[in-house]
């Protein structure tokens, strides 16, 4: 079967693409397994060399795959860039600490003496989504080679180009054949692969459906999952936060990657004796941001990915609208070619419409005023989502009281959302399993394995 790529900010053809057959596909997930048989006798030294390569190779090629991540998904170029930069930094980062993280740790128990050591799994799949596809695929891939497995990776059908782009990334810094490989894949070759004995795990980035249906075919042939789902972030604006400070910060976090993040800030909770203030001033900026070509350094607002997101993103509006919101700026599709949405902001909102209940995977801000902070961290857990969230105040005590009763993998005090490879990455309730990032994501996919020595009696 061949499909085409479009750019989604001119709606021109990229390129076409032939999906590999069940044969192929399996055939790739033999190979990877024969290099796992090698790699995960590699020294830990000697991979760490590997990864040091890989973020010097990375650096070296950031342009380039900068502009395969623009083309194809639409995100504006500077962001692209600070992305590609971002998987350098990973690199760095698991190059310093995964010794520590994987060194084998010494329990006191009944017996002489009693270790915990880390070792790889196997092949481990991981499904990837556009929106992040340089950054989500490697903050998966780099532990993963680094604990001694192999990575296969089934990408997103509209960024071939970054997925073929990862793998070159990988053969350049010089690691042996098949240690990472991209496969393109129908969901049907996809769910044989996942029942063949060859892998060991699978890790899926994408929406909250495509991780149950993923879920569901793990568990009915027993392979690990990590999961990182959709979100529905809440934002909450306490009444001594600096309204200049707070806004700013709201336009980043509700528009990274053109507002088609998971960890985007998606409910603007605003105490109401500082609503009218911060919704003046956030509508504002959010007007000022330049729409345009994603190639363009001017460029902050990109394009919708394709034509069914930005109608889902129309419809979500459109219902909530009709239920009584009012769009204070934004609201239309821009008359031109792309798929490109004006940045929106919505109050007089309530629970039951699409913009509050749902994830919402672009530049759509729905504004919630809340009278106090409880009823703020009741409107922030009422939802089915727990990724992230985030508080914003001048009294930094008051700031992790609140922070500790959002019910989300991660919240932050005055900073937007983000994920960093040193603090452990992933969600609760229907955002996801398991964690990304840390040490914590460095042991997720290694066999835990008790060692336990008695006196010979």
């Amino acid at each position: 079967m061949r499909y085409e790529t479009i750019n989604p900010a001119t709606e021109e053809i990229i390129d076409s693409y032939e999906t590999m057959s069940q044969n192929e596909v399996l055939g790739i997930a033999r190979q990877s397994h024969a290099a796992y048989l090698e790699w995960r006798d590699c020294p830990l030294q000697e991979r760490l060399d590997l990864v040091s390569n890989l973020a010097g190779v990375i650096r070296a090629n950031l342009e380039k795959h900068s502009r395969f991540m623009s083309i194809e998904m639409g995100k504006p170029i500077t962001q692209s860039r600070a992305e590609v930069e971002k998987c350098a930094l990973l690199c760095d980062v698991y190059v310093q600490k995964a010794e520590e993280w994987l060194a084998p740790e010494r329990v006191e128990a009944d017996g002489k003496e009693h270790r915990v050591i880390f070792q790889p799994l196997g092949v481990i799949l991981s499904i990837m989504p556009w929106n992040f596809p340089y950054w989500q695929a490697m903050r998966f891939a780099v532990p993963g080679v680094i604990a001694g497995n192999t990575s296969l990776l089934k990408h997103a059908s509209n960024v071939p180009q970054c997925a073929f782009g990862l793998e070159e990334l990988f053969r350049e810094a010089g690691f042996p054949p098949n240690i990472f490989r991209t496969i393109l894949a129908t969901h049907e070759a996809v769910s044989g692969l996942m029942a063949d004995v060859a892998i060991q795990g699978i890790s899926l980035t994408g929406s909250t459906g495509a991780g149950a249906r993923i879920a569901e075919t793990a568990g009915r042939n027993l392979k690990k999952v990590v999961l990182e789902l959709g979100g529905s972030d809440p934002f909450i604006i306490l009444e001594d936060a600096d309204i200049e400070v707070v806004a700013r910060n709201a336009v980043t976090g509700r528009m990274v990657s053109t507002g088609q993040s998971c960890i985007a800030a998606k409910r603007f909770i605003v105490m109401k004796n500082i609503a009218d203030n911060f919704t003046a001033r956030f509508s504002e900026l959010m007007n000022d941001l330049v729409i345009g070509d994603p190639l363009d350094d001017k460029t902050d607002v990109g394009a919708i990915v394709d034509k069914k997101a930005l109608d889902e993103l129309l419809a979500q509006l459109d219902q909530s609208v009709k239920a009584g919101a009012k769009v204070v700026t934004g609201g239309k599709r821009l008359d031109r070619k792309g798929f490109f949405l004006e940045p929106t902001v919505v109050t007089d909102t309530r629970p039951e419409m699409r913009i509050v209940s749902e994830e919402v995977f672009g530049p759509i801000a729905p504004i919630i005023v809340v009278k106090d902070e409880e009823e703020a961290i009741r409107v922030a857990n009422d939802s089915i989502f727990g990724l992230g969230g985030s508080v914003w105040t001048r009294d930094i005590d008051r700031g992790i009281r609140l922070a500790e009763q959002i019910e989300a993998g991660t919240t932050f005090i005055n900073s937007i959302v983000k994920s960093d490879p040193r603090m452990p990455f992933g969600g609760i309730k229907r955002s996801g399993i398991g964690r990304e990032l840390s040490k914590y994501g460095l042991r997720e996919f290694v066999n835990i394995k008790g060692i336990n020595i008695y006196e010979h009696r």
